[in-house]
């Protein structure tokens, strides 16, 4: 049960601070340009509070990509990490939210990154209930154990930068364009990455499973 709530909250980990990075770079369009967008003209007056989000929301994604990894590794401050992250996040896109609505009428698609924040925060505080911290604790754990996990986020990381275009187009369409569909370059170069990246790190623990259950065999 605990290698498969860790498993769990290593994903949701990852899955968030790959959203909060791409939401920070995605909020680029807002405040270095808002008046080339006709629903981002009210944002013009508040250009610095926009690049503040930009600015946070990349510092706030590297950090939760750092803090993922630490609880991969077993870290003894991993957890706490995680909720400096989450805790930030929320608080920051909840402002964002606010910010967003009352300039511009609606807040999309950062209420997105926001939702999917505070479902891993809840995750992250349910963990600390004594009966299931005692099988989740994450500093009691290794790498090699959660090496499916970081894996799997990785991949999951991957997809969304491939996608991201399709899966946040609905959101940033205006005029009939999708101004999700950009960075394209960054984006496959980065998507690609994570991919084989997952699956080095996957094919290697089921290497390492396979060598260990061959052991037994011959013990």
């Amino acid at each position: 049960m605990g290698k498969f709530l860790r498993f769990i909250g290593i994903l949701f980990m990852g899955l968030t601070a790959g959203f909060t990075l791409l939401g920070g770079v995605g909020t680029s369009c807002a405040a270095i340009a808002p008046t080339n967008y006709e629903s981002m003209v009210g944002l013009a007056p508040f250009q610095w509070l926009y690049i503040l989000f930009v600015l946070t929301g990349i510092a706030l994604g590297i950090w939760g990509i750092r803090a993922t990894i630490m609880l991969v590794r077993g870290a003894p401050d991993g957890y706490r990490q995680a909720m400096f992250v989450l805790l930030s996040g929320t608080a920051i896109g909840i402002i964002h939210i606010i910010a967003s609505r009352a300039l511009r009428g609606k807040s999309m698609p950062v209420d997105a990154v926001v939702y999917t924040t505070i479902l891993t925060l809840i995750i992250f505080l349910l963990f600390r209930i004594p009966g299931v911290w005692q099988k989740v604790d994450f500093s009691k754990s290794n790498a090699r154990s959660n090496r499916p996990a970081g894996g799997a986020a990785a991949i999951v990381l991957g997809v969304m930068a491939l996608t991201i275009q399709y899966t946040m187009g609905a959101t940033h369409t205006w005029g009939g364009v999708n101004y999700a569909d950009a960075f394209n370059t960054t984006m496959t170069i980065a998507g690609v990455g994570c991919l084989l990246l997952g699956g080095w790190v996957l094919s290697g623990w089921w290497g390492w499973r396979k060598v260990q259950a061959h052991r037994l065999a011959e013990g």
